[in-house]
């Protein structure tokens, strides 16, 4: 049983995991263009609008999936698909009620919540998208519930592609009269609308998302409604009851995710302030915060988004052998996501530390790379990709198990943590900019250890140190050292340029993915009957004995 689901999740969340890179790059593209179109004081007032709705959102609708699957994949463990059912039912109500109550909240506070009148416009233009959004996470819970993340992962990209598409052709409808005209006036109505165009292009994904998701609920249904003829169950359980239980579940998610926002805007305020009083010029503190936002987060968050997804089907998988008692699977379960992510996490933090230059020269320009600040921060900082995929995957089965108060406890602990790292080497060294970076590693390093130490208490889980974390580190040691030794003769020769980096990846990143590859299997961090419980894992293997590795 425990192989089955090991396997199962994997290959879900694999899946899941190439929709959200895919969505990734998709957003990345569309930027351009929109940019183009409607200016930067359009994107400033959709900036300002869709942080506004992104609170909302967070409150309304952000945790539902996870409660829904959770929910739905602990009754059918059991059998009990008329209440799996009734748990989809009551979801769907308690989704339309928050969901209408954050639009309408929404539209009607528009001119309260954003700082200037250019923004509401777009606000209310969004706002409708918050109550569809919460029906979309009922529907992809389900599924998920099912163990299928299929309809979750096709909706994404769905979503994502009319996201990119309609926001730029709808802004570009919109600022059509405004365009050539040079008045002040002129100008704001070309940027408010451009700001509304790109607002509609999240309600259209939202929407071409949900339809997706109903049409292959309607395929459901018949397989749904066989289970429920043929359900022994005696006991069926309340409305009230599931929307209670849906509550106490989302509501410590929204929490937990509330304490880790509200980290990054203590850091942001602390920053500012304790280095401006230390007698550097605002513009200088401001620029540093710049590039640690919008360059090292961004390239830190990529492989952070691998472990949520991963996260995220595992959850069906624990809460369900959760709810049946079968410690051996949910063991086997936990060992196989740490392992598994380890393995992505830490070549990934590697690479990201070698290849800090590069990288942040193609995607940035030139000059960042030239200047040298971000990439030693993505070299000082590349540790906390191991700990916050850890603690990501590790808050997942909390979750699944029913503790869903202990990852807020936890996150809680981490920030003050987090506070006091920056507060002391801004204080006390000349640290600047890599203070706020260390600041978060702390908080991702104490968040994974009380997490690891939960789990043991929960479930007896001891980490394999061996297996999990020393092999990996050792194969990308010695990807490291290749690709290292790459980046170095590329840069005496075609440095500074873009064309240069963007040739060392292109040999780098293929060479470092062969040489990790290789050592994980020759040092056998998984044995054959492991690989074969991997997505392509027969494939794998057969390759793996082809060159002779095992």
């Amino acid at each position: 049983m425990g192989k089955k689901q090991k396997s199962s999740f994997l290959v879900q969340g694999t899946i899941l995991i190439a929709a959200q890179m895919l969505c990734r790059i998709i957003g990345l593209l569309y930027r351009r263009p929109l940019f183009a179109v409607i200016g930067e004081q359009g994107m400033g007032y959709y900036g300002f609008a869709y942080t506004i709705y992104s609170m909302v959102l967070l409150i309304a609708s952000f945790s539902i999936p996870l409660a829904v699957s959770k929910a739905i994949a602990s009754r059918l463990a059991m059998k009990q698909y008329r209440n799996a059912q009734r748990v989809f039912h009551g979801a769907l109500i308690y989704a339309a009620v928050v969901g209408g109550a954050g639009f309408i909240f929404t539209y009607v506070g528009a001119p309260y919540l954003v700082p200037n009148e250019g923004s509401v416009f777009a606000l209310r233009t969004m706002s409708p998208t918050i109550f569809f959004s919460g029906i979309l996470g009922v529907l992809r819970g389900y599924f998920q519930g099912h163990n299928t993340m299929v309809p979750t992962s096709v909706s994404q990209i769905l979503e994502q592609i009319l996201n990119a598409v309609v926001s730029v052709v709808m802004a570009y409808v919109l600022v059509a009269p405004y365009v050539g005209h040079a008045t002040k006036a002129a100008a704001f109505k070309l940027a408010e609308h451009g700001a509304a165009g790109s607002a509609i292009g999240t309600g259209a994904g939202v929407l071409t998302g949900l339809l997706f998701c109903f049409i292959i609920y309607l395929s459901y249904r018949p397989k749904v409604k066989l289970q429920m003829k043929h359900d022994k169950t005696k006991k069926t359980e309340s409305y009230k009851r599931i929307v209670k239980i849906l509550i106490f579940t989302i509501t410590p998610v929204i929490f937990s995710t509330f304490i880790y926002n509200c980290s990054a805007s203590i850091d942001s305020t602390l920053f500012g302030h304790l280095l401006t009083n230390k007698g550097l010029p605002e513009t200088t503190v401001s620029a540093f915060y710049g590039l640690f936002s919008s360059q090292y987060n961004v390239l830190i968050n990529v492989p952070i988004a691998i472990a949520s997804s991963l996260s995220n089907a595992i959850v069906p998988d624990i809460a369900g052998s959760y709810a049946v008692n079968d410690q051996e699977a949910i063991k086997n379960n936990i060992d196989t996501a740490v392992r598994f992510i380890l393995m992505i996490a830490i070549p990934c933090a590697v690479g990201i530390a070698v290849l800090a230059k590069p990288v942040i020269g193609l995607l940035f320009g030139p000059k960042y790379a030239v200047q040298g600040l971000s990439p030693r921060m993505l070299q000082v900082g590349a540790v906390s990709i191991i700990f916050y995929c850890l603690s990501t995957m590790t808050n997942g089965i909390l979750q699944g198990l029913g503790k869903m108060r202990v990852p807020v406890k936890h996150s809680a602990i981490s920030v003050v943590a987090n506070v006091a790292v920056l507060v002391i080497l801004i204080q006390t060294t000349n640290a600047n900019v890599y203070a706020i970076v260390l600041a978060t590693v702390a908080f991702s390093v104490v968040m994974s250890v009380l997490n690891a130490r939960a789990l043991t208490k929960f479930t007896g889980y001891r980490q394999d140190l061996k297996k999990s974390v020393l092999k990996p580190m050792l194969s990308a040691g010695v990807m490291g050292i290749v690709i290292f030794i790459i980046s170095w003769a590329f840069e005496q020769f075609i440095s500074g340029s873009s064309i240069g980096y963007a040739a060392c990846l292109a040999v780098s990143v293929p060479v470092g993915m062969i040489i990790y590859f290789v050592f994980v299997i020759k040092f056998q961090t998984f044995s054959e009957e492991e690989l074969k419980q991997m997505p392509k894992g027969h494939a794998i293997l057969k390759l793996a004995q082809k060159l002779k590795l095992l």
